[in-house]
């Protein structure tokens, strides 16, 4: 839409320079000053200034829903606080077994079932061999040492 004409009368109206500029979604959202989802007022009204480019990938490496619902802000776009904590996840991910990985722990052989890189803990099903049981139990994985196949 072209507001050239609106300003032109504005300016005449009330004899002042009158400027009109455009903004972004996030700058919006800014202005409002709403609150969102985790029930403080939005990052963007109280600290940030400058928006840092998000993306899908972000969530995906930090095993959060894909459901545009919950991983988007009040301004529609990706949260942005899902880049606050991105590089801690992805030094957690290297530190840490895939899920599948054979390890040995001290209770026994074992497989990865789930990762915590919250917490920085593992789940592994550990199979007891005196007793030819298995158990699910969870480890720091300084604890447990990832067995080669090779």
């Amino acid at each position: 839409m072209d507001f050239r004409k609106l300003v032109k009368d504005l300016a005449s109206i009330y004899r002042n320079r009158i400027e009109l500029r455009q903004i972004g979604v996030r700058d919006h959202a800014k202005l409002v000053s709403s609150v969102g989802i985790c029930g403080q007022k939005c990052c963007c009204a109280r600290f940030l200034s400058d928006f840092q480019p998000l993306s899908i990938k972000m969530a995906k490496e930090q095993d959060i829903t894909l459901d545009p619902n919950k991983i988007s802000g009040l301004c529609g776009r990706l949260m942005c606080c899902l880049s606050y904590e991105n590089e801690n996840y992805k030094i957690a991910k290297k530190s840490m077994p895939k899920v599948g990985d054979r390890v040995e722990t001290e209770d026994g052989l074992g497989v990865v079932i789930e990762n915590n890189y919250v917490k920085e803990k593992c789940k592994i099903r550990v199979r007891i061999e005196e007793d030819d049981t298995e158990i699910e139990k969870t480890y720091c994985p300084k604890e447990i040492r990832k067995i080669d196949l090779n």
